[in-house]
Formats: structure tokens, C-alpha cells, sequence
């Protein structure tokens, strides 16, 4: 072994004499026609009791699958694991399925990324957690579900004797992943591994899922496999971290080292790509850091140019725009009540501007972009595109002012046909408006995808042969094939890695610069909305409460709901790691109304040029004061 690797299997390994686990040389490899491929290749660490080990890496580095090789949950007879994974001493590798079975739940509990998958939708969620306790010899008939009571309490759900006779789809995203929380340490497991638990969460959920899994490892003495791609959440949760890249490890320290210190030039470029509050500028969106593969250094972002048209009008005008959905009552009787989904809602956007939508998942957001595109439609209100009012539009007319306004959504592989190549798909919207011929059409995807940062070749691929970031740029590159003036991107970039999330985000920066786009980019990520945006406007329960110059809002912050979600935000220091941070473990409240409701006129105030906010009742004083 060279020094270099000397140092860095001394610092992975635990302090504890007898860590809680062992990982050596741990090799798996999926067996293939082709013969096996190697995904994960030679990774050890060790984890302490009341220790966390954060590894984290892009999507297809090997972590997760790391961490289901630790279970043992990858079918034998697809998948070859190798090496050594010892728990408490007991090796684990050379298990039968019987015993394997013992130590799951028992000694080792695991908490999967999307809580809504893991969960069965036809059980109630008490039933779930009794059958884990059931299963593994715990408890038995009364004490069992006494039990699960008491672990829905230990993971702070409200009125826990009456959640456990809820089904999974009554619960919240972050009230499913708490129950999934409970059945993980239903049985008090030496190990907890959480695999991307709070990667699909609002940035105030995952804050307090952070931080109840911080407070439930000091109350068990558990140790701690945490698996992200966040560079923020890591500095928030973990003791050490090992970074992956390709299947390999290529640096791993203690945590404020590599915070500190950084290595590896993927290491760097993780933590640029990390977005922190306080680095908007009034100057206007800046670009992200990202990482150059070729040199193997992280290139600095360049001056963006002030692209906002600041004298003409507004390309897209929204006013007054309101859609509810009624909620059907019985057989023969009109609804029970209404969804108020998106209340009076206004703003102007300018040709080259960038204004964003934030607020949690269920504040009408996502509806707003949808409502602006009338791919649902709205009840009242006024939505012009360059002083034409699409709402008196007839469908033949829609679409032909669908080619000024067009939508990239969050999940690009469902948002591609499966069945069709790339090229195709990026043409298809051209033909369809009878822009050109196929021959045209056809080069002008290729000339898309060279714009978007892909090769004119890979027209003929299909997007199963394409990663993450790949296929939302190829998304990116439909939506402009008809050169359209705004682009809603809803939730465009959430999914993605952090390094990948700079770089698409870079991309549209710069068709923004070169196409003099706007966009609406609807987001539940603060510190990316500061960095992108020109405006914005925060939502909570179908209206705008706060909105005005991205300077302006972030640098002082007047609505207790603008405040509350920027105090969720992860930190991306390690020093801060052992400070118990005050979380709001509300839900957010329902917006269901009687049939009969008709919402208060609300009234705005400003506090700056252009910065407006909304004035708040009693309901928001104790957050006021506490704020």
C-alpha cells in the first residue's frame, strides 16, 4: 500500500476499539451477459457507536449500492459481494438467508430515500410498524401496538394513537419518511443506515428529519451510515466522510477537514457546487463553480452581463389567478370542500429575468406553473404572454402561443418517451407546429444538443442510455427547439446531484444570456434560488407572501415564513454540526376550505423598492417573536 493510501485507511477508521461496523475491501459486482461489472471497488471504513459516516458521491459512484451490500438486499443470483462487513465482530458476508433475516431490523435497520415506495399503501402505518415488531420477536399482541404508539411519539408525530390508523397516503413526505424513521429503530438496532433519506424533502422537513436522527443516535448510542450527495447535509450530520467516485474511494477524513482541506479535485468540486446563503448578488444570477474534468480543476464562475429587459414590458403578466379543486361529496351531493390551491396570485416577469416561486411542497407552486400553461384550468384571473391573455384562447390558438411559453419538469426520464430516440423527441414539438421539414428538423436537434453541452451523435440514442443530468438537458433542448420567450421550470433541477445541479443550472444561465430567456423557476431550494434568480416570490398556502428583488428579500427577510424556510437551510459548516438548531415541527397547515369559504382580501406592504410583503394575523405573532 502506498503512504497515500496508508493515510487514508487510518483515517477512516473508528476511534472505538470494536467499532460497530466494519467495512474491508468491500467489492460488488452485477453479473451481466457480458460477464460481471464491478460497481463497487475495494471500499473499507469503520463506524463507531454514536458515530456518523457520511458517503457521498454523484449518482452511479457506488454508494447506495454500498450500503444495500452491507444488508445483503441484492439478489444472489444477479450480484456477486466480496470482501469483509463485520457487525459488532460477526461477519456478515458468509450469513444464510435465515440469520441475514435476524440481523435485518434487529442489529441493523435501513431507511430508504422515497418513504411513499417503502411503505405498503394498504396498510395502515400502525399495522406496519406492529408487523416489524411482531416479526422479529419483540413484542407481542397489546404491547406491540403500545409500542409502535410509543415510536411514532419518539419521532415527534403529533397525536400518535390516532396516526397509527392512517394508510401512507394521509401523511405527509415528511411525516411518511418519520414513520419510516420508527420502523427502522423499532428494534433498537446497533446500525442505522439511511440511504438519501431527505434528498425528495422541503428544505424545513429536512431539517427537522436531520435533526431528529441526530437526537434519536445520542438517545440509542447507535452508529450512523448516512448516504447523500449534499455537501450541506454532510457538514450538518456527519463525524467523518468518505467520498466516492466510480465505485472507488478518493478521499475520506474527518468531516471539518474535508471542509477544510480538500484533496481531490471532485472533492473541491463538490463543495463549490454547494450553494450557501449570503452569496446572491445584486448584480444579478451568478453561476455556479463547477469541477473540469479534463484539467481536474474547479473553474471559477465568470461575470454574467445584466440580461433583464429593464424597459420593456413584461413578457409574461399573471394577475388575480385563483384555481381550487373541489373535493367530491356523496353519490348525490355537490363537493364536501375545496383545495384553495392558488389564491390570488400576482406577478410580472421581464424578458432576460429569472423570477422564482418557493415555498413547501402543497403551497400551490407546482399548481401556479401548471395553471400559467392551462395544463389545468384556472377559476379567475388574468395570464398574458407578450399582452395576449391565454385564458380567451380556443385550443388551436393555445398552441400556437404554446410556442412562447414552454414547460422542463422535474423528472425528465418521465417526461421522455421511452420508445422514441432523443433526436425525435427534440424535433417532434418543430414538426408539430409546422416549422420546417424533418430534414430541418433534424438538424436543428443536433444543433440543440451541441447548445446544451451533448454531442450531435447521440441523437439517435434513447434516454434509458442517458444519465440524470443528461436527459434534463435534452428536456432543456425540446423546450427550445421552438424558440420559445419563457420557459416555466418546475422543480427543474431537484433531483440532481449537486455537481450535476450546477452545471444544468449554469446551462440555463447562459441561454438566458444567449436567447434572452425568461424564466419562472419554481423551487423549494433557498440558497439556489438566491444564486439564480432576479426575483422572488414565497409562497405558503396557495398565496404570495412575500415578494420583491432577490437582494432585497434574502438580505431582510420580513414574512415569519420567508424567515422560517431560510433557517432551514442546511449549513455548510462543520463547526455548527454539534449545535442543536430550533426546528419548527409543524406541518404545514391544510388548505381546505368549507365550499362556502371566501379567503380575506389581503393586504401588502412595502419595505422596499419593489419588495412587498404580506401583512400576517395572529397565527404568525408566535413565530414572529420566536423569530
Amino acid at each position: 500500500m502506498s503512504s497515500k493510501g496508508a493515510v487514508a485507511e487510518q483515517v477512516i477508521v473508528a476511534d472505538t476499539a470494536e467499532p460497530v461496523l466494519s467495512v474491508r475491501d468491500l467489492r460488488t459486482s452485477f453479473l451481466t451477459r457480458r460477464g460481471p461489472v464491478e460497481i463497487v471497488k475495494g471500499v473499507s471504513f469503520d463506524i463507531g457507536a454514536e458515530e456518523t459516516l457520511a458517503v457521498v458521491g454523484e449518482s452511479g459512484s457506488g454508494k447506495s449500492v454500498t450500503a444495500l451490500s452491507i444488508m445483503r438486499l441484492l439478489d444472489p443470483e444477479t450480484s456477486r459481494i466480496e470482501g469483509s462487513v463485520k457487525l459488532g465482530g460477526r461477519e456478515l458476508l458468509g450469513l444464510g438467508p435465515a440469520d441475514m433475516r435476524s440481523v435485518r431490523g434487529r442489529q441493523m435497520g435501513m431507511i430508504f430515500q422515497e418513504a411513499m415506495t417503502s411503505l405498503n399503501p394498504l396498510q395502515t402505518v400502525g399495522k406496519q410498524i406492529v408487523e416489524a415488531l411482531l416479526i422479529h420477536g419483540q413484542y407481542s399482541g397489546e404491547a406491540a401496538q403500545k409500542e409502535a404508539e410509543r415510536l411514532l411519539d419518539r419521532v415527534r408525530i403529533p397525536a400518535a394513537a390516532s396516526r397509527l390508523k392512517d394508510y401512507p397516503h394521509s401523511l405527509s413526505g415528511g411525516m411518511r419518511q418519520r414513520v419510516m424513521i420508527a420502523m427502522a429503530l423499532a428494534c433498537k438496532p446497533k446500525l442505522l443506515i439511511a440511504d438519501e433519506p431527505t434528498t425528495a424533502l422541503d428544505v424545513t422537513i429536512q431539517a427537522q428529519i436531520l435533526q431528529l436522527i441526530k437526537q434519536l443516535q445520542q438517545e440509542e448510542g447507535m452508529g450512523v451510515l448516512f448516504i447523500t450527495h449534499d455537501m450541506g447535509v454532510v457538514a450538518e450530520i456527519a463525524d467523518r466522510t468518505v467520498v466516492m467516485l466510480e465505485g472507488k474511494t478518493v478521499e475520506a477524513d474527518s468531516t471539518e477537514a474535508i471542509f477544510a482541506r480538500a484533496r481531490h479535485p471532485y472533492t473541491r468540486a463538490l463543495l463549490a457546487a454547494v450553494p450557501r446563503l449570503g452569496q446572491g448578488s445584486e448584480k444579478g444570477p451568478q453561476h455556479f463553480p463547477v469541477l473540469d474534468r479534463k484539467t481536474g480543476l474547479v473553474a471559477e464562475a465568470r461575470e454574467r452581463p445584466d440580461t433583464v429587459r429593464h424597459d420593456a414590458e413584461p413578457v409574461l403578466q399573471v394577475r388575480n389567478l385563483v384555481k381550487r379543486f373541489d373535493i367530491p361529496g356523496g353519490l348525490f351531493s355537490g363537493p364536501s370542500g375545496r383545495v384553495h390551491a392558488v389564491e390570488n396570485v400576482s406577478f410580472d416577469l421581464r424578458a432576460g429575468e429569472t423570477l422564482s416561486l418557493v415555498g413547501e411542497s402543497g403551497c400551490g407552486k407546482s399548481t401556479t406553473g401548471r395553471a400559467i400553461m392551462r395544463l389545468i384550468e384556472p377559476q379567475s384571473g388574468e395570464v398574458s404572454v407578450d399582452g395576449t391573455d391565454i385564458r380567451g384562447l380556443d385550443k388551436e390558438h393555445l398552441r400556437d402561443m404554446r410556442r412562447h411559453i414552454q414547460m422542463i419538469f422535474q423528472d425528465p426520464y418521465a417526461s421522455l418517451n421511452p420508445r422514441i430516440s432523443v433526436g425525435d423527441a427534440i424535433a417532434e414539438p418543430f414538426l408539430t407546429h409546422k416549422l420546417g421539414s424533418r430534414a430541418e428538423a433534424r438538424d436543428k436537434a443536433m444543433d440543440l444538443l451541441e447548445r446544451v453541452g451533448l454531442k450531435a451523435e447521440m441523437a439517435s440514442r434513447y434516454p434509458s442510455q442517458f444519465s440524470g443530468g443528461q436527459r434534463q438537458r435534452i428536456c432543456i433542448a425540446r423546450a427550445l427547439s421552438l424558440g420559445p420567450k419563457v420557459i416555466v421550470a418546475d422543480e427543474s433541477v431537484s433531483a440532481l446531484d449537486v455537481s450535476i445541479k450546477a452545471q444544468v443550472v449554469n446551462l440555463m444561465m447562459d441561454l438566458q444570456e444567449q436567447f434572452g430567456l425568461s424564466y419562472l423557476f419554481i423551487s423549494h431550494d433557498m440558497a439556489v434560488v438566491e444564486r439564480v434568480s432576479h426575483q422572488v416570490a414565497v409562497m405558503y398556502l396557495g398565496e404570495i407572501v412575500e415578494k420583491g428583488p432577490v437582494a432585497a428579500v434574502f438580505s431582510n427577510p420580513q414574512h415569519p415564513y420567508t424567515k422560517r424556510l431560510m433557517a432551514a437551510v442546511p449549513v455548510p459548516d462543520p463547526a455548527r454540526r454539534k449545535q442543536v438548531r430550533p426546528v419548527n415541527n409543524d406541518e404545514i397547515k391544510s388548505p381546505i376550505r368549507p365550499v362556502e369559504y371566501e379567503p380575506p382580501v389581503r393586504e401588502y406592504r412595502e419595505v422596499g423598492p419593489g419588495h412587498l410583503v404580506q401583512a400576517w394575523g395572529d397565527d404568525w405573532k408566535v413565530q414572529a417573536d420566536a423569530g
